[in-house]
């Protein structure tokens, strides 16, 4: 079975940066596509970001330019490194772990098979 864990949350103000790891256990995290989910209370579950097992990678509009995914495999390691944070940022993330083949990694949750328990990202004013 494929295991995620999330690490790196916490609080951090405005502006400043947080870098959130994905630690992956069994499976084959090279062939996963991996991706980055967010939720906010009483909101929906958003995407974030991902990454082709190949390292292709697409963002959300709302973190373009701010966030950056990456990869190490020889590691079995996905990153979300999060710069100019905003309070909007604020939100539990979970990464998650696609086994299909895609040109493209996906941006929606039902394409991902396995789901870290999330980490928590709290932005202040």
């Amino acid at each position: 079975q494929v295991q995620l864990v999330e690490s790196g949350g916490g609080l951090v103000q405005a502006g400043g940066s947080l870098r959130l790891s994905c630690a992956s256990s069994g499976g084959l995290f090279s062939r996963y596509d991996m991706g980055w989910f967010r939720q906010a209370p009483g909101k929906e579950r958003e995407f974030v970001a991902a990454i082709s097992s190949s390292g292709g990678n697409t963002y959300a509009d709302s973190v373009k330019g701010r966030f950056t995914i990456s990869r190490d495999n020889a590691k079995n390691t996905a990153y979300l490194q999060m710069n100019s944070l905003k309070p909007e940022d604020t939100a539990d993330y979970y990464c998650a772990a696609d086994r299909s083949s895609r040109l493209t990694p996906s941006q929606y949750p039902e394409h991902y098979d396995h789901w870290g328990q999330g980490t928590q990202v709290t932005v202040s004013s």
